[in-house]
């Protein structure tokens, strides 16, 4: 298993509105994504960050399949504008010693991709 953890801090002046969309639209990750096993969405503590996620995916096919999907691409959109700072980690439970370049490996393709995908936007 992949559990997939991303922590946000929101810039000032962000409205609590701005925030609950945001936090709702990575709930629709999880609900959306078939890879997503399960999921927590909430407020962060124990660090500077306000709040986070942690997704739970069975393997890496479904971990392209999460990065890849267009809910994922959504959460994006309207959370990364709104924050300062950002973290995201993978914590496994796969005895794998190469886990980790793979990972990294998709988070790269995944990578060029949305940014691709982004600099054709209007």
């Amino acid at each position: 298993m992949i559990y997939h953890s991303v922590r946000l801090k929101a810039k000032a002046g962000v409205t609590q509105e701005q925030i609950d969309e945001a936090l709702e639209s990575m709930r629709d990750q999880g609900r959306l994504i078939p890879a997503v096993k399960s999921f927590v969405v909430g407020r962060d503590f124990g660090g500077d960050y306000d709040c986070g996620g942690v997704f739970v995916i069975e393997d890496l096919d479904g971990y392209w399949e999460y990065l890849t999907h267009p809910a994922h691409a959504h959460a994006d959109r309207i959370g990364i504008p709104l924050v300062e700072k950002y973290d995201w980690y993978d914590t496994v439970d796969d005895h794998d010693p190469q886990m980790g370049v793979k990972i990294a490996g998709l988070q790269r393709r995944w990578f060029v991709i949305a940014s691709a995908s982004a600099s054709e936007q209007p």
